[in-house]
């Protein structure tokens, strides 16, 4: 029972984000984490004065909300098994659709894209600026592609896979679920998002949250590199340009995530970047060999979600498997 249950919250799940994805004024689990982020951090902001406070709550804060989470999903697991399966997992498919970005992640890239491809550049523009945090205003059609490529393969592993990745894992432990660990991980990306920043006010109050979302985010970026590389039939060639550029870009994740892409697509990613009229320049990613187009972010868009589907299906079949012994 245990197992079909989570075979059909998985299925389901992914089912509703590829279909459906985040409806419009739905409230959104990320939405319920971030007006807690943002109130703590406040609140914390105005007592806590020195680095050791700060740092301190930045932990409580870390902890506090990830297994949080994670409890919420626990406790929904609880519902299916002592109060209503029926209820219990409808709002596991619920809420584990919300931590898988897929349709969020392909409507973003479209919603620059398809001005850009009209010739409206200046809509795209504003467009593009509400997904990226680089100054967007004098931006050329080229770095409007290099910046929407450059969001949907970074967001692959963070926003797709490796939510997917810990949902998996969750699902081989029947008192825990799916669910449990999929919230806990959207938490820790979320409060990354959020307070990870090298940055005031929040250099130590979220040096905690970045750090651990970098631990929990390292395995499943790695299992996607090598995924991709192999599905993209040249895994040597795609992997020695990863271990050539990947180790250069200073977050232990990102840059690996960017850098399969690019070096599957033939494309260069990284360069030059201004933020908030500041110039910063990114580790090049990649080589040259082809240009950014619209056709070069549909085609990572497809090989992110063959990859999420590669993982379901292996994830399914060692369930099935384990259900037998």
């Amino acid at each position: 029972m245990h197992t079909l249950a989570t075979i059909i919250v998985l299925i389901s799940a992914a089912i509703v984000d590829y279909v459906i994805g985040d409806p419009w004024g739905w409230l959104h689990p990320v939405q319920v984490m971030g007006w807690l982020i943002s109130r703590y951090c406040d609140f914390l902001l105005s007592i806590c004065q020195t680095k050791g406070q700060r740092r301190y709550a930045g932990v409580i804060l870390g902890l506090g909300l990830i297994f949080g989470s994670g409890m919420v999903g626990w406790g929904i697991n609880l519902i299916k098994y002592y109060f209503s399966p029926y209820v219990g997992i409808f709002l596991e498919i619920t809420l584990l659709a919300s931590c898988f970005a897929g349709r969020s992640l392909k409507l973003a890239a479209e919603d620059v894209s398809t001005p850009l491809k009209e010739g409206n550049i200046d809509l795209a523009r504003s467009k593009l600026s509400r997904y990226v945090g680089r100054d967007t205003e004098d931006l050329c059609p080229e770095e409007i592609w290099r910046a929407t490529l450059e969001t949907v393969s970074e967001n692959a592993t963070d926003g797709v896979t490796a939510p997917l990745f810990y949902a998996i894992a969750g699902a081989f432990f029947p008192g825990v679920g799916p669910v449990s660990f999929a919230l806990a991980y959207k938490a820790a990306s979320t409060l990354d998002s959020m307070v990870g920043y090298r940055r005031e006010p929040f250099t130590d109050l979220g040096w905690f949250s970045a750090k651990f979302d970098d631990i929990l985010t390292w395995i499943p970026c790695r299992l996607t590199v090598l995924t991709l590389a192999i599905l993209s039939g040249k895994p040597r060639i795609v992997l020695s340009i990863c271990y050539r550029d990947a180790p250069q870009d200073p977050s232990p994740n990102s840059g690996w995530s960017e850098c399969v892409y690019a070096a599957i697509l033939g494309v260069q990613l990284g360069g030059k970047n201004a933020y908030q009229g500041v110039l910063k320049a990114k580790p090049l990613l990649g080589d040259p060999l082809n240009p950014i187009t619209s056709e070069t972010v549909d085609k990572a868009l497809s090989l992110t979600r063959i990859c999420f589907l590669l993982w379901l299906g292996l994830g399914i079949s060692g369930l099935l498997l384990l259900s037998l012994y």
